[in-house]
Order: structure tokens, then C-alpha cells, then sequence
């Protein structure tokens, strides 16, 4: 949810033309920086948000929102080293490895697979609807 509520904070007040410090995306959340910063980089290194250093720096969307599924930001930060090594512990009760394990990997896909069909663009039209202004019009993008 953090991480979704991230990405849509910087959809929302920067989009791709400009910047969001840290600092100022926390602050909306009501979260403490150093708290948010992990998410922060693994969306980064999953090319979902992209980032400036310095003291002008911040971040903006990686991608078009319409390009970036909320899957792919919720993927991002639950298996930000996906690859590295993919091994869970193993559960130490044989009812947790037998029935909570398997539920908990359940849920996750159907959380997952729901989560697939929807964009970062469908929350901008949620904040619309919801009579949200955007601090910063988006730039006009043109797709063809």
C-alpha cells in the first residue's frame, strides 16, 4: 500500500515533468523519510519511479501512467531482489507450511492478478472524480 500510495504521489504532483523530493512525499503520508526510502529505491530500480540527485532532485514516473500497473509497483517492493535469491525460510510449524503458507500464496495471486488490470493513470482519474486537483497540469502527450 506504501508503495502505491508513493507512485501516486508522484503521478499526482509531478507526473513526468518535474520532481517530488522525498521529503515532501513523505510528509503527505504522513511517513517518516528514512521509512519510505527502501521503497523509494526499489522503485527506482524497478524503472517504476525515476530519480534526480541534488539539491533540485526528486522523483518523477519512470514510465507513462497508463504504462505502469499497480502489479508491477506492488511486485516491485515485494520482491525487490527477485533473482538474487528467490528462497523463503522455511515455516518452522508443520500447520504454518502445511495451510498458512499456501493461503498467504494465494491471496497474494488473486491480490496480484487483480491488481494487473489497473494503472497508475486509473488512480489520476480516481483523485478526478474524487474532485482532486493536480498541483501541476500534466504535459499533453500524444500517442499515435
Amino acid at each position: 500500500m506504501t508503495a502505491v500510495s508513493i507512485v501516486l504521489d508522484v503521478a499526482f504532483h509531478a507526473g513526468r515533468g518535474s520532481t517530488v523530493p522525498a521529503g515532501d512525499i513523505a510528509d503527505r503520508l504522513g511517513e517518516a523519510r528514512r521509512g519510505i526510502e527502501p521503497v523509494l529505491q526499489a522503485l527506482s530500480r524497478a524503472g517504476i519511479l525515476g530519480s534526480t540527485r541534488g539539491p533540485k532532485g526528486g522523483y518523477r514516473l519512470g514510465r507513462a501512467a497508463r504504462d505502469i500497473s499497480l502489479k508491477e509497483v506492488v511486485s516491485a517492493v515485494l520482491n525487490p531482489d527477485a533473482g538474487d535469491d528467490d528462497t523463503q525460510p522455511e515455516p518452522p510449524s508443520p500447520l504454518q507450511k502445511a495451510v498458512i503458507l499456501p493461503l498467504w500464496e494465494e491471496q497474494e495471486k488473486t491480490v496480484l492478478d487483480s491488481l494487473a488490470g489497473q494503472t497508475v493513470a486509473e488512480l489520476l482519474r480516481r483523485a478526478a472524480v474524487a474532485g482532486l486537483r493536480r498541483p501541476t497540469p500534466e504535459a499533453l502527450n500524444f500517442a499515435i
